[in-house]
């Protein structure tokens, strides 16, 4: 009895090239090719490839050599979204391909409620003040009520007490309903959010520039003057340095204190000012401050280099405090602290 007919090439889906092509490559190297892919995507190739059935080595043949062809036109390949875009619409269905773009465009997260937790208050607010009371109740109430209350203060005011109001007297969201929000949001806030929530270029190079060393930053810094003195102004402007860590509270010195530990402050404190080693001294015990003072003087000169690295270090850290909310960092006079 004859078998099953083998696979034809020209009647091949992209899914099954993909499978019969990591079949070919081996072992070793389908498995480095798996590491590197979603869940969803290795249990999609797996199935795949579990129903193959015999494939012939001219069909392998033809796929190696089509895919050798095709990059060999290309002369390299450009990875962007469009062409990863166009790639999966080959293989997936619609909606599939609306996913994953969505996930690797928008915000960080992995379902919608979690996008919106990366979202800025005002752009969510923005968003949200043209929708009905009973949706926006329902989106604050699925996201953390520390980012929904920044997103209240961001709504018009009689707006936003009625949003209150029907939180107050929301039950519990039907699945349906939720789903339909979810929908929603994925359709029209998230995709349009991908397309212009785009990051001012002076912060992107205000953090760039943050990491350089001291010599390196005034070196660019004094070009950037000579040809675009505003836009030096903007980035050192946005730009935190050491210094910088004067706008710390007591708490926020203390917590810093506690995570850095006294090798680290005690060099990076070497190349600061008197005013900012007061500060840490004053947010320490008695003891404490004695003991980094008397370990600032034995260690006699430090290099400018290891100053820098260090003073890098705990400002790498006071940024990723302030990002988990463990600190509060003063960045404009709305920010000011009164005691």
């Amino acid at each position: 009895m004859a078998g099953p007919p083998m696979l034809q090439f020209d009647k091949l889906s992209g899914s099954e090239k993909a499978a019969i092509l990591m079949l070919a490559v081996g072992e070793e190297d389908a498995a480095n090719l798996f590491s590197r892919l979603e869940i969803d995507e290795v249990k999609e190739l797996s199935q795949t490839m579990s129903l193959l059935g015999r494939v012939g080595s001219d069909v392998v043949e033809k796929i190696i050599g089509d895919f050798a062809e095709r990059l060999s036109q290309a002369g390299g390949v450009v990875g962007s979204f469009d062409t990863t875009e166009r790639l999966l619409q080959r293989f997936l269905d619609a909606e599939r391909v609306e996913g994953i773009m969505e996930e690797i465009r928008g915000p960080a997260g992995r379902t919608v409620w979690d996008k919106l937790g990366n979202v800025n208050e005002s752009v969510l607010a923005s968003y949200l003040k043209n929708e009905y009371p009973q949706t926006v109740a329902v989106v604050l109430s699925r996201i953390e009520p520390a980012h929904a209350a920044r997103v209240l203060a961001n709504l018009p005011d009689d707006f936003s007490v009625e949003v209150v109001m029907r939180m107050l007297r929301m039950e519990v969201v039907q699945k349906d309903i939720l789903q339909d929000v979810e929908r929603t949001l994925r359709a029209e806030f998230m995709s349009n959010l991908a397309r212009t929530n785009r990051r001012d270029n002076h912060e992107v190079m205000a953090e760039i520039f943050n990491y350089f060393d001291r010599n390196t930053e005034a070196r660019f810094v004094a070009s950037l003057e000579e040809r675009n003195k505003e836009a030096a102004d903007r980035i050192k402007a946005l730009m935190f340095t050491f210094e910088d860590l004067l706008k710390l509270d007591s708490a926020g010195i203390q917590t810093l204190i506690r995570n850095a530990g006294n090798d680290r402050i005690s060099v990076a404190l070497k190349g600061a000012s008197e005013q900012l080693k007061e500060l840490f001294f004053a947010n320490m015990s008695e003891r404490g401050a004695k003991i980094l003072r008397e370990d600032m003087a034995a260690m006699g000169p430090v290099r400018l280099r290891d100053v820098d690295e260090a003073q890098q270090f705990m400002v790498n850290m006071t940024k990723e405090l302030a990002a988990s909310g463990e600190i509060f960092l003063a960045d404009n006079k709305d920010d000011e602290l009164i005691y």
